[in-house]
């Protein structure tokens, strides 16, 4: 490290905030030290925020990848104590107080990690060939370029198998997002793709979705779970509790119960890992990838070097794990730390981080959604039209910028009322096709 130069950032001469990743979490704290007089370096190898609750949209076609993202430097402008750097962070000597990007070395006083998670396929090498996740942008276009691809393809097959290979889609997961895709690729299978190939009887479509537990949406109301199984079986999409996957070669799912399906394209919905960086003792981080910090999000064994959002794991009685791996614990952990590094700059007492569970919600296909709602010190729960409403609004308000808002509004209000979408167009990265082994024993 000491070999490489010095990242091109003037050193205004104050203590320095370097944050590594661009998050919700990384980002609200970086706007939230706009008025602290320190120096903030933010770090991300992309050089926008993305809007991942909205991913799923992107991959079915309902919303444009610009209409979920927005450049750093627009949400920033003006912050004139902060300045933003694209580069791959490789790792940092916690010694020397040094972080070693692609681009050179930052030093920093205060370093915060905000890296987010990854896909975690459990350690199947196999799965992660083959499957699909839906972590960024780019696995996003690339899932719906697959789709769309597919289609396409299965005008010019004759053979039932490799054409039901190409119709047929398994979702491995059963949370928030699977759920949404599933939802979401009934929705096309009923409105959308019966305009678009006449030719297909997409009475041969099938879509499964598999979760290893034995409801859907864990973490959410009993109520939430059973209506969202409902939902989802009311729109065709065969809904496999308590099974797992043994394993996939592109073509062929083996569940644990001997059960095989075909299709090539599989999507991986089914679990998340931390994404920590080289440098940090790894007896800081527990099983799944997270530091372990205290109540101020400091990292175990630090007093510097702090974790927020999905990377953090802020152990307590009601949370033995961890916060949730979602928006709201990482935007009100940045907030929070925000205030504590000015704190901790004038040498002030920390003040604990203390959760603000607002609640969850998932959409279900058109008119159909469920929402466990925390307010005024109770909890509500609605599903149907009204918790698809309430969805809706959370959604595109959360946005980052107004720009965004006015468009995935105005995109939605178009779908709505014309049960269709423009955005069927097959453009750039796609999964390329995997030769079909010869199937040795017959599959459903």
């Amino acid at each position: 490290m000491e070999e490489q130069e010095l990242a091109k950032i003037e050193h205004t001469g104050k203590q320095r905030v370097v944050i590594v990743g661009g998050g919700f979490g990384g980002l609200e704290l970086a706007k939230s030290l706009r008025n602290v007089d320190v120096q903030v370096v933010l770090v991300d190898k992309q050089n926008y925020h993305t809007f991942q609750p909205l991913m799923y949209q992107v991959a079915t076609a309902g919303l444009e990848a610009a209409d979920i993202v927005s450049p750093f430097r627009k949400i920033l402008e003006g912050q004139d104590n902060l300045s933003f750097r694209m580069a791959e962070v490789v790792c940092v000597n916690t010694e020397t107080q040094v972080v070693e990007t692609s681009i050179g070395l930052i030093p920093y006083d205060f370093l915060v990690v905000a890296t987010g998670a990854t896909t975690n396929y459990f350690g199947d090498e196999q799965m992660a060939r083959h499957a699909i996740a839906i972590k960024s942008v780019e696995d996003a276009v690339a899932l719906r370029n697959t789709v769309l691809s597919n289609f396409e393809k299965a005008l010019q097959i004759g053979d039932d198998e490799q054409l039901n290979s190409l119709l047929d889609f398994v979702i491995v997961g059963g949370g928030p997002t699977g759920v949404e895709v599933a939802g979401a690729l009934s929705e096309l299978r009923k409105h959308v793709f019966p305009k678009d190939y006449r030719e297909i009887d997409f009475r041969q479509m099938d879509i499964h979705l598999i979760q290893s537990g034995d409801v859907l949406l864990k973490g959410m109301s009993a109520e939430a779970s059973q209506k969202a199984l409902e939902y989802l079986q009311k729109f065709g999409v065969n809904v496999m509790l308590e099974r797992r996957v043994k394993s996939y070669d592109g073509y062929t799912v083996t569940l644990n119960t001997g059960e095989k399906l075909i299709t090539r394209t599989l999507i991986w919905a089914a679990g998340v890992a931390g994404a920590p960086i080289d440098g940090i003792r790894p007896e800081s981080l527990r099983k799944g990838g997270r530091y372990e910090v205290n109540a101020h999000n400091q990292v175990a064994g630090y007093s510097n070097i702090f974790a927020v959002g999905d990377i953090a794991a802020m152990l307590s009685p009601e949370y033995p794990e961890g916060h949730p791996m979602v928006a709201q614990p990482a935007i009100q952990q940045g907030r929070l730390l925000a205030s504590n590094l000015e704190r901790l700059i004038r040498k002030q007492p920390l003040q604990p981080f203390h959760y603000d569970d607002k609640g969850a919600m998932a959409t279900i296909g058109r008119n159909h959604a469920v929402a466990d709602v925390k307010l005024l010190g109770k909890e509500w729960k609605t599903q149907g039209f009204f918790a698809w409403v309430m969805w809706a609004l959370v959604h595109v308000i959360a946005l980052v910028e107004f720009r965004n808002r006015l468009t995935v509004f105005a995109n939605w209000m178009w779908n709505y009322f014309s049960q269709n979408t423009g955005l069927r167009y097959i453009m750039g990265g796609r999964r390329e096709p995997i030769p079909t082994p010869k199937a040795s024993e017959p599959a459903s």
